[in-house]
């Protein structure tokens, strides 16, 4: 309950002012951590992109290809009186499927692995304080990996606040709102029902 709580008061936010912060997560498809996080109070910025290979400047189509070695993920700025660094780790956490190695929901390969980028000792003991807590509560071992922060390349502008974007596009549903056509995938994927399944009333996104 009171990770609930927390979580809630998260979501709803509170006052405060500090220097902006950056972390960088990788859980599955972008769109979702990015709309996942943009809704957290404090939170000013959820970027979408690639990190953790070796080829710069990615596209889309080579990650999701396969070979390049980079994740999508997500630099996510915030504001660290509003929230910390490991309230974002344990939020995270509680967003993804943590137990598996191969992909994330229906997305499977390399691209779509969970991971924590962390670039300095603060950030890397608030992961593994995060990670340890929330093996504990799931009583499963966690296989997300917390890894050294690599060069982080934007995705195209196209993939930037895919959830909310009100262009038409093709979809197997026909042509429709690119809103409406992130809401069809991201339940066809089963993203939130399988973080409901896994943390139940922990889980602060899953509809």
């Amino acid at each position: 309950m009171k990770r609930l709580m927390m979580a809630a008061a998260l979501l709803l936010g509170f006052g405060g002012a500090a220097q902006a912060a950056e972390i960088t997560v990788a859980g599955g498809c972008f769109w979702c951590v990015e709309a996942d996080f943009e809704k957290v109070r404090g939170v000013s910025e959820a970027v979408s992109g690639f990190t953790g290979g070796s080829v710069a400047n990615p596209t889309y189509k080579q990650v999701t290809r396969g070979g390049t070695g980079h994740y999508e993920a997500v630099r996510i700025t915030y504001n660290p009186a509003q929230v910390s660094t490991r309230q974002l780790y344990d939020l995270f956490f509680r967003s993804i499927d943590p137990t598996d190695a191969g992909g994330q929901f229906c997305d499977r390969g390399d691209s779509y692995r969970t991971a924590i980028f962390v670039s300095n000792p603060a950030e890397k003991q608030a992961a593994e304080a995060a990670k340890s807590a929330a093996e504990a509560q799931l009583g499963r071992k966690i296989v997300t990996p917390i890894l050294q922060a690599k060069a982080f390349y934007d995705a195209d502008a196209s993939h930037q606040d895919y959830y909310k974007g009100n262009g038409r596009v093709v979809t197997r549903f026909g042509i429709i709102k690119q809103s409406d056509a992130y809401k069809r995938y991201r339940n066809a994927c089963g993203r939130d029902q399988r973080v409901r399944e896994l943390w139940g009333n922990e889980a602060p996104f899953a509809g």
